[in-house]
Parts: structure tokens; sequence; C-alpha cells
């Protein structure tokens, strides 16, 4: 019965029995019961002893998950405990508080270890007072600078001097720069070199990422190499399987003692499709020549009037063929340093593209327009095709890869070498399905 009772109704129910039994034992010794009244009293003693410990053990138990709550030591199980039911909300927001906790350390261990597995140096400085402590190294940073997980920005200073005193001369504000750190002792490279502040719940965190520019190249580098020589297998196999092939069966025929006027039929047809193939591989060879041996540009001062009007004169018969309207909008004129030839060329291809898009489109046209800024021409070369389709924009510039039967694959990326040449670059840009090509160069 007393079990489902709340603290205080039993504190009171306590109350209530030590008053009526002072109550009963000063009445029996007025009637002169001493002895009775004394047993009473002692009695009543008992009761008040009980009533400290019960009063003890109650604010012990709420002491203890108050604490355990405030130091965020969540291990005890109070579900167990006997004035658990008693408790019912304190409890509950300990285990409110306990599942909170829990789910923030394991975000934290994944995050980590996150962390930890990138590629890339990252630092987290934290502010205490005056002074940054080390707030969380990854073990990237740690492993390749050779530096031990220490806690104090003093420390760090030790092994890094030349990446702590940049951030010291900046106050640990925001940076984005490049500087020279020796790793391990032997070897010095380059490093890109970001950083961050920010106050997230009145705490100071100060953010550092390295990332090795050569590492950044040849990770580039290698993903280049493994996309070309995968064009360039596929391109090979196209060629060389049935070549094989028809070498093998012009092998049987041979053998044979007698050639009937179908085998031979059959040999000079094998003979066609090996040449037509070879032809094929010769041209694709030429082609990755002419990609590899791009020549310096021969520079030369010319008007950007100029080479629009020449690059449109040279494609003018293409387009009165397929009916298509070309709009230039470029309405001012500006001076080039650059290779007229190899400029042109990049037009061609560019145009050329235009016209494979615009092959199926009802409303035909190709715009061109420019814009100046901070000393660089902006070129746009659009066109009111269909665009490239985005599951193969990352491939457009990629040597050999093209989506036309008849196409060597090296147009784009031979315009973008040029370009890149000239000190400029060639990008793609896809607005709405509206495909458009932006050439940057360097105004005279």
């Amino acid at each position: 019965m007393f079990t489902s009772l709340k603290i205080y109704q039993l504190l009171f129910l306590r109350l209530i029995f030590i008053l009526c039994l002072s109550a009963v034992s000063l009445f029996i010794f007025q009637k002169g019961l001493v002895f009775t009244a004394l047993f009473g009293l002692l009695v009543l003693f008992i009761l008040l002893i009980e009533m400290y410990f019960y009063i003890k053990n109650t604010f012990q138990l709420y002491d203890r998950t108050i604490t355990s709550i405030l130091q965020n030591d969540f291990t005890s199980d109070f579900s167990k405990h006997k004035s658990y039911q008693n408790y019912s909300n304190l409890f509950k927001l300990y285990e409110s508080l306990k599942n909170k906790e829990n789910e923030q350390v394991s975000k934290d261990i994944v995050y980590r270890s996150i962390l930890n597995t990138i590629e890339t140096g990252i630092i987290i400085l934290q502010k205490e007072g005056s002074d940054w402590n080390i707030f969380l190294m990854n073990d990237f940073f740690s492993k390749h600078f050779d530096v031990p997980k220490v806690s104090k920005w003093k420390y760090l200073k030790n092994h890094l001097p030349a990446l702590c005193e940049i951030i010291e001369k900046q106050d640990f504000q925001e940076i984005k720069t490049s500087l020279e750190i020796r790793v391990n002792q032997q070897d010095t490279q380059i490093f890109v070199m970001q950083s961050s502040r920010s106050e997230i719940y009145n705490r100071d965190y100060f953010i550092v990422v390295l990332d090795s520019i050569q590492n950044v190249i040849e990770k580039k580098e290698k993903e280049a190499w493994v996309n070309l020589m995968k064009v360039i297998s596929h391109e090979l196999l196209n060629s060389i399987t049935p070549i094989r092939s028809l070498s093998q069966n012009l092998q049987d025929l041979v053998q044979q003692e007698t050639i009937s006027a179908e085998d031979l039929d059959d040999m000079k047809s094998s003979v066609t499709t090996m040449l037509r193939r070879s032809d094929h591989l010769q041209q694709f060879v030429e082609s990755y020549r002419k990609l590899a041996m791009l020549p310096s540009p021969k520079k030369q001062i010319m008007e950007l009037s100029k080479l629009i009007d020449n690059s449109c004169q040279i494609m003018n018969p293409l387009f009165k063929k397929e009916h298509i309207e070309v709009i230039n909008t470029i309405a001012f004129d500006r001076i080039l340093h650059i290779d007229p030839q190899q400029m042109e060329q990049v037009f061609i291809n560019l145009l050329t593209n235009c016209i494979y898009a615009l092959s199926n489109s009802e409303k035909k046209q190709i715009i061109i327009s420019a814009e100046v800024k901070e000393k660089r021409i902006f070129i746009t070369i659009t066109d009111t095709g269909n665009g490239i389709e985005k599951e193969i924009e990352n491939k457009i510039f990629l040597p050999f890869f093209t989506t036309r039967k008849e196409g060597a694959g090296i147009g784009l990326t031979l315009s973008k070498s040029i370009v890149e040449a000239h000190g400029g670059y060639l990008a793609y840009r896809n607005d709405e399905g509206i495909t458009t090509f932006v050439i940057c160069l360097i105004e005279n």
C-alpha cells in the first residue's frame, strides 16, 4: 500500500505519526505512567532517527543524480533503484540526457574517424583565455609532419615554426595562402593553407587545413592518365580485334588446296576491312601525335573582330548548307596577342561542334558574344541545340572522347590546350539545357 506513495506523502505520514506519538506519550506521562511514557519517548526517538536517515538517503540520491548530470557522468543505472518511481521525472531527465550524450559521443567518434581518414592535414585550435590549445589534430597531420598529438600551441610551434609564424602574424584570422614546410626533416613541400575562425557556444575555434599541392597534382595526373588509357585501349581494341579475327580467317582460307570464287570474295572483303581499320588506327595515332606535339604559339597582334570574321568566313559554307543563323553580338573591338592559325582552329572546332549539336534542332542559331573584365576578354559561343548530357559533361575535354561516329575526339582537347598555351582557359557551361563554351584570353 505504502510503496505507491510519493516521498512527500511518506514524509507527511511520518510527521503525523511522530506528532501523535508525542501527544500520547505526554498524555500518559501526565497520568503518572512514567515508564510507559519513557517507552513511548524511546519509540519516538527511534522514529526520528529513521526519518533522519530516510530524508538523508532521499537527498543523497537526488544530489548524486544531479551531480552525475552536471559532470556528464552517465555510467550509473538508476532504473533498478527502489526509489525509482518516486523520482520518475528526475530519472527520465537523466535518461534523456544520457541518450543525448551517447548520441553526441557516437557522432564525435564518427566525425573524428572521418577526419582521420582524410588525406589532408587538419588541426583545430580552441581559445582558452588568451591562449590557444589544440582541440583536434587528425592522423594525417600528425604522421605527415611527424608531429606528436600535443595539446598546447607552444609545443606545436617547436615542431612547425613556419606554419605557426604565419598564423600568429595574421592574428589567428582567416587565411588562404601557400607555404613551404619541411616534411620528415628532409623534403620541403609546398602546401595550400586555408583557415577559418568561428565561435560556437561562446567558444572560439580556429580551423587550419593544409593540402599538399604536389599530392593534388599527382592525383589529378593519375586520374587523367587512367581516363586517357581507358580511351586509348578502347580505341586500339576496336581496331586490333577485328583485324586479328580477319587475319585468322585469311590464314584458314590460304591454307586450303583450292580457293573457290566465294572464298576469294571473302578474302577481298577481309582485306578491304583490314585496310579500313588500319587507316582508322593510323588516323588515331596521328591525332594523338598532333595532340601530344602541339607547337608553341607564334603570337602576333590581331584584332578580335578580325579573328571572329575569319573563323566565321571559313565555316560559312557549312552554315549555309545546314541553314544555321550566326549572330555576332560583339559591339566592341580589342587587340589580342595570339597565334592566329591556332586560335582560328579553336573557333573552327567549337563552331563544328555547334553544327553537330544543331543537326536535329528546329531553331538553328549560333550566338557569339564577348565581354571584358579585369583585362581579360571572355568570348562565349552559344548554340540552340539540345545541350550536352550531364552524364558526359566531365568527359568532353578528355582526349579521344566523342559521341560522333566520324569524330576523332581531339577537337575540344586540342582547343583547350591551345587556349591554355595562350595563358587563358576554355570552359563549358550548361544554362538550362543551353550549351555555352567560354574562351578566356588576356587582353593585350
